[in-house]
């Protein structure tokens, strides 16, 4: 068993990759901030969500596999309302870099707790070191090496068994979903669809399963079709990406409901309430341990927030692009990674709560993105687009009941306002 797993985080593809930047810094912020102020209530979240976006980005990796073209490519070939792919490609680079600077302000008020570094100087080095980092290696080698940081993450299962739990409320706030109808409640429910189920994913799952199949063109030197067996494949590595990031979901609002909510510490402003929710197993290594999570976990999310935007404006406007070429080969696409990464850092200098920034971030992907799904699922029932791998019908019963229960929160969202 351990050898398995050991070999199956060497091999770690888009899905498993994917999975882990999920639980990005906006992540953990609204999985805390949902267990701190409506406790067990919305742990059945976790359970629904897994199957609806690993659906999703099945479907993602399958139009990559079929088309051998990014999302937005595959629709500017297919479907010829340019205006319609600029706007979409305009919302993805300007919520992805929203997300960039509230990442990178997250990672800065973690790394604080424990470096009395000022603001400014960690943000930029944050930044440097991201970008130069995505110019020089090949992500998926950074990946590689960086994923080790975000084992952090896995104290918040441990401390969510060590913590003293009413079992009975984690059962039935697993088990009964529960929302209340108000401004507040509803605004966790989006944020947490938003930001489990986020477009920016999309994109960067496409277009990774494409470099994929490039590298391995590559290497044995011929055309790669696509197989019954690689579908399994990929379907696999989704599946197992997204597990292990609901995993750690659960985790983290059952740990924030049974240390913060209990003891009346409902809202979370700073990066030290976050981290009391580790002190039941760390103690006093809990401010370390959630330092690294976020850290972690920023330095795997930003390169697939600016990755995806880079991915999605070299789509719609034909530059070169991939993570697998180097810089001169796409120096436009490389262009937007830096200009988005850059943007997202002077966003840290402003007054906004990193925290508040990191929430509503996960809240803007909530309300946009029913829309991709529904481009998603429109792109996988076409047999001119997917010939015989086009979608089964329980994908379209899993896809069709994301884009309706996501549809369903953002109006109600917007009704609340």
């Amino acid at each position: 068993m351990i050898k398995r797993i050991k070999k199956l985080l060497k091999s770690a593809g888009p899905g498993i990759i994917t999975g882990a930047s999920d639980d990005d810094p906006s992540g953990i912020a609204t999985y805390s901030m949902a267990g701190a102020q409506a406790g067990y209530s919305l742990l059945w979240t976790s359970f629904l969500t897994f199957p609806l976006m690993a659906a999703i980005q099945e479907m993602c990796a399958r139009i990559g596999l079929v088309t051998h073209k990014g999302l937005a490519g595959t629709i500017k070939t297919h479907y010829k309302s340019r205006i319609f792919l600029y706007i979409l490609a305009l919302l993805i680079i300007v919520s992805n870099t929203i997300n960039i600077g509230a990442d990178l302000a997250g990672m800065v008020a973690a790394t604080k707790l424990i470096l009395p570094v000022p603001t400014i100087l960690m943000a930029a080095l944050y930044t440097v070191f991201i970008t130069a980092l995505m110019i020089y290696f090949p992500y998926k080698k950074i990946a590689s090496n960086l994923k080790w940081l975000t084992f952090a993450l896995f104290a918040y299962i441990a401390s969510s068994i060590a913590a003293r739990m009413d079992w009975g409320s984690v059962i039935y706030g697993a088990l009964v979903p529960h929302v209340e109808l108000n401004k507040e409640t509803i605004s966790l429910v989006v944020a947490i669809l938003g930001t489990t189920i986020s477009p920016y994913l999309f994109f960067w799952q496409t277009s990774e399963e494409v470099e994929e199949i490039q590298e391995e063109e590559k290497t044995k030197r011929k055309h790669i079709i696509v197989t019954k067996h690689e579908l399994k494949m990929v379907r696999e590595d989704v599946n197992i990406g997204m597990f292990l990031s609901n995993v750690v979901m659960f985790a983290i609002i059952a740990t924030a409901a049974s240390t913060l909510y209990v003891n009346g510490i409902h809202n979370i402003e700073t990066a030290d309430q976050a981290a009391k929710a580790l002190e039941p197993i760390a103690g006093k290594l809990s401010t370390l341990l959630f330092t690294l999570g976020i850290v972690g976990t920023g330095l795997l999310a930003i390169p697939v927030l600016a990755g995806a935007a880079a991915y999605a404006i070299a789509e719609t406007f034909g530059w070169r692009e991939g993570l697998n070429k180097s810089f001169r080969q796409a120096k436009a696409f490389y262009g937007v990674i830096i200009v988005s990464t850059v943007v997202g850092l002077f966003m840290t200098f402003s007054s906004i709560n990193p925290f508040q920034a990191l929430f509503y971030t996960a809240v803007i992907y909530g309300l946009i993105s029913p829309i991709l799904i529904a481009i998603i699922l429109v792109i996988c029932n076409s047999e001119k687009i997917m010939g015989k791998y086009k979608n089964t019908w329980i994908t379209n019963v899993l896809g069709g009941a994301t884009f309706v229960i996501m549809s369903t929160a953002a109006v109600a969202f917007l009704i609340t306002l």
